[in-house]
Formats: C-alpha cells, structure tokens, sequence
C-alpha cells in the first residue's frame, strides 16, 4: 500500500475515534439509573425510561466495540499490517478498506 493511502486511512481512522468518543461522552448520561418514580402514571414513562437506557447502553457497547476496531487498525498500520486480512492474510481490497478502514477481513472471510 502506498504512502499517501495509509496517511489517508491514518487520518480517517483519526477522525472517526475522536467522532466516536464524542459520541460515548454524550451518551453516558443516558444510561444513568432510573429514577423511580411511584405515581401511577409515571410508570409508563418510567419503562420507556428504562428501554431507552437499554438501548442507551447496547449503542454505546457498539461504540466501545468499534472503538477498539479503530485502535487494533491503527496499530496495523504501525506495524505494516493493514490492508491484510487477520484470517487468511490476503490483501483486503481497496473499496473496502474505503467504505471502512477499520475493517479486519476480506470479504470472503468476512463471510464464512
């Protein structure tokens, strides 16, 4: 890979680990406890309290997840490993690493 395209995979994968933890940082107070509340109507809006501190919560184990793909790319651009599927060790096509640099197998092991 050359030169210019790692340094454009570096910044894009830059860019979106400082997006990313913007985003974590906004939605920690998502996931705070529910307060609860003991009138009868506020129990409904108590659920839908809860289910959107679930949701909360499953968003940013997601953001976290891709998170730590974005760091492991970097890495293997350190060490000369990016653009090199994990599994198989082919080289991962360049329309794919563009739709996402973060991604760690070529498609067809991204299939099996």
């Amino acid at each position: 890979m050359e030169i210019d395209a790692k340094a454009t995979f570096r910044l894009r994968l830059d860019q979106l680990f400082v997006e990313l933890d913007q985003a974590m940082n906004l939605a920690r107070g998502a996931t705070q406890t529910v307060t609860l509340d003991q009138q009868p109507i506020g129990r409904l809006s108590r659920m839908d309290a809860l289910q959107n501190q679930a949701k909360a919560k499953a968003q940013l184990a997601r953001r976290a997840q891709s998170r730590t793909r974005i760091l492991h790319a970097v890495d293997r651009l350190k060490t000369g490993a990016f653009g090199y599927c994990l599994k198989c060790r082919d080289q991962i096509s360049f329309k794919r690493l563009n739709l996402d640099p973060a991604v760690p197998k070529c498609i067809s092991c991204a299939r099996r």
